[in-house]
């Protein structure tokens, strides 16, 4: 009895299967290669931070195998299969050394952190940040999926979601981590620090005629070099400008550009007088009240 509802509830499904609006690709495997991809590129990079003993050139190896499967599911063309594969693992170096200097960028801006080692094994941030720059090349070769799944794996994984799209300077580092959004069209110069639960969004979208968003423009804000951006900060908007030098308070929803060397605080964030007192004397920076 009890496999005939099953054989019965099977054949409702398929039948649903035929007529639903979701694509019937086969995908089945497709998450877990990815999945693993991911973790061994990372292995390749940091081999003495990988899970399991291991080095390089067998990370790599597995890595790339891995990468050519799924790179053949999602383009269906050979030709171009190989040219992301290959510009892929031509620009592992650079991401390593960018890496190195998100590293010390971490090292220099969380007085919490001891060393370099405590950083690649404990920052969700770190390993986030290492996704999403491997994950950005492909997008940059026009890779269909596999950017964005590289990505949420990192985002389940750290709580951390970094549009592959993204672009991000030099000797980024995220503290804490936990529930930061950088939408896909924001670009983040160098030296830039974010703080937990902040958001680089978009302010609205553009609607086309079947009532759907309007896909590929640019919705998400700037950030110049050597922002701060203190936690639950939220920054929306495709033409909000952030100058170099800034300082966003915490809790600031920012909907408008900010010139250079400005300071942004919350209003709630200076009604206290001993904290006005301390933030004036804290920073030459001129005060941008919302």
């Amino acid at each position: 009895m009890e496999h005939k509802r099953i054989e019965e509830t099977a054949q409702k499904l398929r039948a649903l299967q035929r007529t639903t609006l979701v694509p019937q690709t086969d995908y089945s495997g497709f998450r877990t290669r990815a999945e693993r991809m991911t973790e061994r590129l990372i292995d390749a990079l940091f081999p003495n931070y990988a899970a399991d003993r291991t080095d390089c050139e067998s990370a790599l190896s597995e890595a790339s195998e891995l990468l050519i499967a799924c790179l053949e599911r999602v383009l269906h063309n050979e030709g171009k299969a190989d040219a992301a594969h290959q510009a892929l693992l031509d620009a592992l170096v650079q991401v390593r050394s960018a890496l190195e200097l998100d590293l010390l960028a971490a090292y220099r801006g969380d007085p919490a952190a001891r060393g370099l080692d405590e950083i690649v094994l404990c920052y969700p941030a770190f390993w986030a940040i290492a996704a999403y720059r491997l994950a950005h090349v492909l997008y940059c070769e026009q890779v269909p999926l596999l950017p964005r799944m590289m990505t949420e794996f990192a985002h389940a994984r750290t709580g951390i979601d970094i549009h592959p799209g993204a672009t991000i300077g030099e000797g980024f580092f995220i503290d804490h981590g936990t529930g930061v959004v950088i939408g896909e069209t924001t670009t983040i110069g160098s030296d830039v620090k974010i703080y937990q639960h902040v958001t680089l969004g978009a302010k609205s979208f553009d609607v086309g005629e079947d009532g759907t968003p309007v896909k590929g423009i640019k919705r998400h804000p700037d950030i110049g070099d050597r922002v701060v951006i203190y936690a639950g900060a939220t920054v929306l908007g495709g033409q909000t400008r952030i100058g170099n030098d800034c300082i966003i308070g915490g809790s600031v929803w920012l909907t408008h550009s900010v010139e250079a060397g400005k300071m942004v605080l919350a209003r709630t964030a200076v009604t206290d007088s001993t904290m006005k007192r301390d933030i004036m004397q804290a920073s030459p920076l001129d005060s941008a009240m919302l």
